[in-house]
């Protein structure tokens, strides 16, 4: 998974399979980080539990985690303030591979 980091935020690459039985991080496709929500794609319900579980999976206020590129893709580009990419890694390494 490739994560990128500028300006003391990260840039992280998510695979968004909606309307799935539940939420949660389904692990690491190719570039991606590949999260399943129970949410529909309609009205941004989807992307706001993308959002969420991104706060809670790298333990930073919900405020922090910004949608950046991609709202009506399955392929999206989050921005995460106040993270290292190091640090990212680190979070997200219970999930699967990060390097």
């Amino acid at each position: 998974m490739k994560i990128d980091e500028r300006n003391g935020s990260v840039f992280l690459r998510v695979k968004v399979v909606p309307n799935a039985s539940r939420t949660a991080v389904a692990g690491v496709l190719g570039d991606a980080l590949k999260v399943t929500v129970a949410q529909p794609p309609e009205a941004g319900k989807a992307n706001q539990a993308v959002a969420q579980l991104l706060a809670q999976a790298l333990n930073v206020p919900q405020r922090a985690v910004r949608l950046v590129s991609g709202p009506s893709h399955s392929r999206k580009t989050f921005e995460i303030d106040g993270l290292t990419a190091a640090l990212a890694r680190e979070r997200l390494a219970p999930f699967g591979s990060t390097t």
